[in-house]
């Protein structure tokens, strides 16, 4: 929801779901809705358990949480604006503590309407349940804000919001499958190999990620976060949103794996984001899932 000077809409929903540890669950959050307008809505996250041997990891949270996003002013294309994020609890009060999640307390993810704009960004916290975080939007139109948080003790919980940026809005693009699961990216290949395609079955995520000249495997990739490497996987309609972690959070390369279900059949866009010599790579893939 867009806040404009001082008016706040607040979205009231909850998203709670496991957390993945270094060998445990993904996360998997159904949308909540909304383009705008004073609204109340709650929904029950889907939960992923633990993949066997790798069980374990933070317990679902039970209770509900509220996320506000304001604007310092009227956020427009091309122009650094301060978004606010107020996190309460049920009853309305400023949740105090958050733990640490991969070397952060907020997680913001931001998208477009046709997935061409990912933005994976960490907001700064103030106090009283306040976040704040200076960002640009490339062009007008719709986006999705994902803000990812475990309060202190509880589980993991994913609160999201469709806002509406000010200015020209650019040409919209068709979400299409990739014929290839290779990319180039910063003169580095990376390749994906999906373990199966299936709905409501685990799918490993493999990455090889070599030189694209040398053809040489790259071992000495440097945490991200925490980890070797990230995921966020959505839906086509950014309904459906997974944050994976890796299974060997300490591997250095050249092969990264998560392991993840995929709660419908559909078209997804999957992002991974791994660095490799101060610089992050975010390499994205569409596949469909049968």
């Amino acid at each position: 929801m867009l806040i404009r000077k001082g008016t706040i809409l607040t979205l009231t929903g909850i998203l709670a779901f496991g957390l993945l540890t270094a060998c445990d669950n993904a996360k998997q959050v159904p949308d909540t809705g909304g383009h705008g307008g004073n609204h109340e809505q709650e929904s029950e996250s889907e939960e992923t358990n633990g993949h066997g041997e790798h069980a374990g990891g933070h317990e679902t949270a039970s209770d509900h949480y509220n996320a506000a996003f304001t604007w310092n002013e009227p956020a427009r294309a091309g122009a650094e604006s301060e978004l606010t994020i107020q996190i309460t609890d049920k009853d309305g009060e400023p949740v105090q503590d958050f733990d640490v999640n991969h070397e952060k307390l907020l997680h913001l993810i931001i998208v477009n309407r046709d997935l061409s704009f990912f933005n994976h960004i960490h907001p700064d916290y103030k106090e009283n349940g306040v976040f704040t975080v200076n960002t640009t939007f490339p062009a007008g139109g719709e986006y999705k804000l994902f803000a990812d948080f475990i309060p202190k003790g509880a589980g993991g919980a994913t609160l999201s919001e469709w806002v509406q940026i000010e200015g020209e809005e650019g040409e919209p693009s068709l979400i299409q499958t990739d014929a290839s699961l290779i990319k180039h990216v910063n003169g580095k290949e990376i390749e994906l190999n999906i373990s199966n395609t299936l709905s409501n079955e685990e799918v490993v995520l493999a990455y090889h990620i070599q030189d694209a000249k040398t053809k040489q495997g790259i071992n000495n990739l440097e945490p991200y976060l925490g980890a070797v490497g990230h995921v966020v996987i959505l839906s086509e309609d950014a309904e459906q949103y997974i944050h994976v972690h890796p299974l060997d959070e300490q591997s250095t390369g050249p092969k990264a794996e998560f392991a993840t279900t995929f709660p419908h059949s559909g078209i997804y866009k999957i992002w991974g984001q791994f660095q490799h010599q101060g610089e992050v790579m975010t390499v994205p893939f569409v596949v469909e899932i049968k």
